[in-house]
């Protein structure tokens, strides 16, 4: 199986990579060849690389600096991701489409569901959900991923951003009004894998089309996750960090955040048979791997 995605230095692309197994070829294109500001380069480059199924990964992610860049999101998120769809068509092969739990407005009580009314309220929520709609209208032959809260040991995220933190600091505030299930990169590499591979092998099963939501077992807040990571660094030798939850008021950011970013995960274990691990252990693994690899060993 030859997987053709989009993206070098993301966090999920730069998994795919590590996680490869047996039997499977990860092909991940990047610019100048391929440049999702120039939907035009995305249609041939993605034929050219032979693809037997194409996973849309990378993407315009800078939250906040996208309500002032709407239009560049846009073509990002959007518009090159609805080329990289008609190109899936044109070659006759699925193509996955990785997108956000921004497409909510965060406004239920419970987790969402792949059926509940979209309404982002930031202009990158409004890309994203753009994406999904061009990919959606471009081929019948497709599964839109919807994922939460990335981390990983590469990249910048809010794991790594909290330890970098903590290594100079006694206390940190952290906002405990939104909630959500954090998500590492690792276990949505393993899974889009899966989902990749039940694309291909039941060719005619329609059920495994569609919408998923795709999240680590269990919800948090971000101040939660926080005190979870510091304590497991500081297992690891590291001094303690005290964690000072806020308000989403007193951090205030650019772009409207959802504050309940839990996404129902059943139907795809239902349907594609794949569940991600809990949370809490897929963070231990990452904070055990980042401080290992300070301590050089």
């Amino acid at each position: 199986m030859r997987i053709v995605v989009t993206g070098w230095t993301g966090q999920i692309v730069r998994a795919m990579l590590e996680r490869v197994p047996t039997g499977v070829e990860i092909v991940a294109l990047r610019r100048p060849e391929l440049d999702l500001a120039i939907p035009k380069t995305v249609a041939p480059t993605l034929r050219a690389a032979r693809p037997d199924v194409i996973v849309n990964a990378a993407a315009y992610t800078a939250v906040d600096q996208a309500e002032s860049e709407p239009d560049l999101a846009m073509r990002v998120n959007g518009e090159a991701a609805g080329e990289a769809a008609r190109a899936a068509a044109a070659l006759g092969i699925p193509v996955i489409q990785i997108s956000t739990d921004y497409v909510f407005d965060g406004a239920l009580d419970r987790p969402y569901c792949e059926d509940d009314p979209v309404n982002p309220v930031s202009a990158y929520g409004r890309s994203k959900l753009a994406g999904e709609l061009a990919v959606a209208a471009a081929t019948e032959n497709h599964a839109i991923l919807r994922t939460a809260w990335v981390y990983s040991p590469f990249g910048r995220n809010f794991v790594r951003t909290m330890l970098g933190l903590g290594a100079t600091r006694d206390e940190v505030a952290v906002v405990a009004d939104q909630i959500g299930c954090p998500t590492s990169a690792l276990d949505i590499a393993e899974a889009v894998i899966g989902v990749a591979r039940n694309l291909l092998e039941r060719p005619n099963d329609t059920s495994l089309r569609g919408t998923f939501h795709m999240c680590g077992q269990g919800e948090t807040n971000w101040a939660g996750l926080a005190e979870a990571l510091f304590a497991d660094a500081a297992a690891r030798g590291r001094k303690p960090v005290a964690v000072r939850p806020i308000t989403t008021a007193e951090y205030p950011t650019p772009a409207r955040r959802p504050a309940n970013s839990r996404l129902d995960c059943g139907k795809l274990d239902a349907v594609h048979g794949i569940a991600l691990p809990n949370w809490r252990g897929s963070v231990t693994d990452c904070v055990d791997r980042l401080i290992a690899a300070e301590q050089g060993s």
